[in-house]
């Protein structure tokens, strides 16, 4: 019999995953701009600041994510299988993203490199998020009166 996970036994509020969905909204947003909105830098561009960027973004998704686990009433390996699956889906969220720009946004286009980079990110927060918020559970014990 497959074991169910109730967040709210697991205390994690949903307020917790307030942060993540503002920022997964926040690259949704900026992954929609046109082509022709993007400001021409050809500084940035000899450097691959792009890449960089990419990398930040989505890393954030798994970091703001991975966060709302910090204090769940569940043990280590619970959280780290939480965590896989969010950079997991991150990866996925950031080729859909390339996709979405190939077929729906004037003048963006697919670009497999920043996929990579997306990935890349994600992965990055991943292991930041092990020590941060991957602790096992403590339980508070109140003193009866």
């Amino acid at each position: 019999m497959a074991k169910q996970l109730n967040f709210s036994l697991a205390g994690i509020k949903g307020k917790n995953f307030i942060p993540g969905i503002a920022w997964f909204l926040f690259v949704l947003m900026l992954v929609c701009i046109p082509g022709e909105d993007l400001p021409a830098t050809p500084y940035l561009d000899m450097i691959s600041f792009d890449k960089f960027v990419h990398a930040v973004l989505f890393g954030g998704i798994v970091f703001f994510f991975c966060m709302a686990f910090k204090k769940a009433e569940i043990g280590r390996q619970e959280k780290l299988v939480f965590f896989i699956k969010i950079t997991l889906a991150t990866c996925v969220w950031g080729i859909t993203t390339e996709l979405i720009q190939r077929f729906f946004i004037p003048g963006r286009q697919f670009d497999m490199f920043d996929w990579a980079a997306d990935s890349l990110g994600a992965v990055v927060a991943f292991f930041v998020c092990i020590p941060l918020f991957a602790k096992n559970y403590k339980h508070r014990f109140v003193a009866e009166k």
